[in-house]
């Protein structure tokens, strides 16, 4: 199946968990910047609150109304079958999101969403990944916060070093927001899974093709001052370092060589050890189904941080890349982490798959693979900054 084939499909994009939190900021964002012309709809399990929406948007009356349900998985095969792009922000996705990535893998359609979920990835990768490139599916999981702007952040690093030279990457993330009650969840979920979540890891290596004639590697290093930013590095076990190396593995552009490490920077040791002493607390607390269903009770999803909140928040990453005798320093920034810019990157991703001139691709892919400079042009006119700070 041609991505010709899908032209004659009814919508360009359909955005599923559309009246949630996170779902809500996306349709928003879609009806205030969807150029003329765009083809698309919200989909969610309540026709009744899906209207609703749809009249608080401006132009909304020109999105069209599916329902569908992940508990209902022909809901969810006939939105794919009408979808040339659909995104997705109904987590936690290893427990509702499989459907939904099977549907689109088998229809054809692109598929994009928000997920953080190491384990939910590798799982996909296993069960749908080669259907996905049968029908020429694009899936590109974690377009959201997680994992845009280190993954096009490392790219564009790259991008500044010279070609066919070994090369070293460090991503340095700095972040004033507040979490929803999605993410919360989801965070929870995934402590709460650490087995499961190391064996689908397994599973994946299993299946995928070795790398030949070429290195990539992503450690998780120690913790550490790192001069080069004046701040304080901890590791950060979470996805976004394995899309980049992904990517790296993915794309000759990244040399023969590729070093990836992905770290949180801190400027006071105080704070940083106290950072580090709440995740362990958290992981612990997340073992106990008791103090686990508490601790969501805390924070429900749908719920999320309030637009003066959101207002104030920001996020930096500050990348360090070296090879062939050259030194670069790029970051990329932007307001709101979390929402207000995770449903930018979303919308986003989902306009440029529908939309732009692209690398031929299909089967589980990154943004990066996918979308790169494309994806990075319409960011950057969006008002994420991607900047070169100094070469040396």
């Amino acid at each position: 199946m041609s991505r010709l084939s899908r032209t004659d499909r009814p919508y360009d994009i359909v955005l599923f968990g559309a009246t949630g939190f996170a779902g809500t900021l996306t349709a928003e964002y879609l009806a205030a910047h969807a150029p003329e012309g765009l083809r698309w709809a919200v989909a969610g399990r309540s026709e009744r609150k899906l209207e609703a929406l749809r009249e608080r948007l401006p132009g909304g009356e020109k999105a069209g109304v599916l329902r569908a349900d992940v508990s209902d998985p022909a809901t969810l095969r006939a939105l794919a079958e009408q979808a040339r792009v659909v995104a997705t922000t109904v987590g936690p996705y290893v427990e509702y999101g499989e459907e939904l990535v099977a549907a689109c893998a088998d229809t054809g359609a692109d598929y994009v969403d928000l997920t953080g979920e190491p384990e939910f990835v590798d799982l996909m990768y296993v069960r749908h990944d080669a259907r996905a490139r049968e029908t020429g599916a694009r899936l590109v999981h974690a377009c959201g916060f997680d994992s845009v702007p280190h993954d096009l952040g490392a790219y564009f690093t790259v991008r500044q070093l010279p070609e066919n030279v070994p090369l070293t990457v460090d991503g340095y993330v700095t972040v004033d927001a507040a979490f929803s009650g999605g993410t919360f969840a989801s965070a929870l979920n995934q402590f709460a899974r650490a087995g499961k979540l190391r064996a689908a890891a397994r599973d994946r290596r299993r299946h995928e093709p070795r790398l030949v004639g070429r290195r990539v590697s992503a450690p998780n290093g120690v913790p550490r001052y790192a001069p080069e930013v004046d701040a304080w590095a901890l590791p950060l076990p979470t996805i976004d370092s394995q899309i980049v190396r992904r990517s790296a593995k993915a794309l000759a552009r990244y040399g023969p060589d590729f070093r990836y490490r992905h770290h949180a920077a801190v400027r006071s040791l105080p704070v940083a050890l106290g950072g580090v002493a709440a995740a362990g607390s958290l992981f612990a607390a997340a073992q106990v189904p008791p103090l686990r269903r508490a601790l969501s009770a805390r924070l429900k999803p749908g719920e999320g941080p309030s637009p003066e909140k959101r207002a104030r928040s920001w996020f930096s990453v500050r990348f360090v890349g070296e090879g062939g005798g050259r030194r670069v320093f790029t970051e990329v920034s932007g307001g709101d982490p979390g929402y207000d810019e995770t449903a930018k990157m979303l919308a986003e991703s989902a306009l440029c798959l529908a939309l732009d001139d692209l690398p031929s691709t299909s089967g589980q892919v990154t943004t990066a693979v996918a979308m790169g400079d494309a994806l990075i042009g319409r960011l950057r006119d969006a008002g994420i900054r991607f900047r070169v700070a100094a070469v040396r």
